[in-house]
């Protein structure tokens, strides 16, 4: 399962358009035709959900899919409650925090200041260890601060953190 974008995505994806979550955006930013169902995992609380998001995504026009191998029966996934109004309950990863930042990217400064967003996604592309990605949060968080204030550049400082793996300790 190695879907890619359809014109329906790319348009989702340009500024202004947003009938999708987060997630779905993320996904869509991710389908390149090069990667699989175990690339997109990390962005839903368990596999099962990631591959019922990219058949949905592939019924609604957004991915091509190709045909897949008919699989053996699964257990069922376990239901995971969500308990507070931020549901992510993923795995914390550099890969779940870049696509974050991509989606910040997007939403922010495309149209506000074209030249910084391509700054940072080209930075985002670039950047392969926890601190590169902090470097490129913390002057996103500064500019979106400006623009939108100190309370909305704090919470998605938050969302970061729990995005993040933890800081590996050095003895």
């Amino acid at each position: 399962m190695f879907p890619t974008k359809t014109d329906k995505a790319r348009n989702e994806l340009q500024g202004g358009q947003r009938t999708l979550s987060q997630r779905e955006r993320a996904l869509l930013l991710m389908a390149d035709g090069r990667r699989s169902l175990t690339d997109f995992s990390p962005l839903f609380p368990n596999r099962g959900e990631a591959r019922d998001a990219i058949r949905g995504l592939a019924q609604r026009g957004y991915l091509h899919e190709p045909p897949a191998a008919p699989q053996p029966a699964a257990e069922p996934e376990p239901v995971h409650r969500a308990t507070s109004t931020d549901t992510f309950d993923g795995k914390r990863s550099l890969a779940t925090t870049r696509m974050f930042l991509f989606d910040i990217c997007e939403r922010m400064f495309v149209r506000r200041d074209p030249a910084f967003a391509l700054q940072m996604r080209d930075a985002l592309r670039e950047a392969r260890d926890r601190e590169a990605m902090l470097a490129i949060a913390a002057l996103m968080l500064t500019e979106i601060e400006k623009a939108a204030g100190t309370e909305r550049a704090e919470s998605l400082r938050e969302r970061i953190d729990r995005l993040l793996p933890p800081a590996e300790l050095v003895h």
